[in-house]
């Protein structure tokens, strides 16, 4: 199997992933996955499509993570790499559909307007 790469986004996070096969290693940025995402939760969101098909360990991924928040890269990664397992076998996506992995949240923040506070907050106004 060559190495396959698949691309997943969320807020202002961008998760590019080569995943080839292997034992299981997921590497950040030239991090393990344990040390770049310290909270237990966060490395349960990135590991949720390899545990739904059941292939923890038969796959390594490579990871290059930029931008965002650390729950905004963990969501961006958990799409790209439920994105390269549909690559690699295009009859596991209704699985992960059915989890919502394949759905790119497209949720991003609204911008500041100028004259007020912030996006949607204004000023108290005083007719006097």
């Amino acid at each position: 199997m060559e190495t396959v790469n698949a691309l997943g986004r969320r807020k202002a996070a961008v998760a590019r992933v080569y995943v080839n096969e292997g034992a299981g290693q997921i590497m950040i940025n030239n991090r393990p996955l344990d040390v770049y995402f310290s909270s237990s939760l966060l490395q349960f969101v990135v590991k949720q499509p390899l545990t739904k098909l059941g292939v923890e360990a038969k796959y390594d991924i490579k990871v290059n993570l930029e931008g965002g928040g650390i729950k905004g890269q963990a969501e961006a990664l958990r799409l790209a790499i439920a994105r390269a397992l549909v690559k690699i076998n295009p009859e596991d996506k209704p699985a992960l559909k059915a989890e919502g992995f394949m759905t790119r949240d497209a949720r991003e923040v609204e911008r500041k307007k100028p004259g007020q506070p912030k996006a949607r907050k204004h000023f108290q106004f005083s007719k006097r």
